[in-house]
């Protein structure tokens, strides 16, 4: 996977959640299309990407209204326009922080 610039508006959840902290993502996706960790907006981290086979998705966190500890465990959900998307998204991101050091 990778950070992309098509067209993410209009994604949505399908049921796809994996757990990571903010540095972990910082780490293995690059910095984030939105970080305001004010925990006034529905998400504080979101970030814009596609997988391997170049279909977008999203990763965002949901509804915690507070300040993310960037070291802190946290549930993950995966956005995109179909739910094969969001699978393959999820497990993509499952892998690769499995790959982490």
């Amino acid at each position: 996977m990778k950070p992309t610039n098509q067209l993410t508006s209009g994604t949505s959840f399908h049921d796809d959640i994996f757990t990571a902290t903010v540095k972990e993502l910082r780490e293995i996706l690059g910095p984030p299309s939105k970080s305001e960790n004010k925990g006034k907006d529905k998400a504080n981290f979101i970030w814009n990407l596609e997988t391997e086979s170049g279909r977008p998705f999203t990763v965002y966190d949901w509804k915690l209204y507070r300040v993310i500890d960037e070291n802190e465990v946290i549930d993950w959900n995966v956005g995109g326009f179909r739910g094969a998307d969001t699978m393959i998204g999820a497990e993509e991101i499952k892998n690769a922080l499995e790959n982490l050091d």
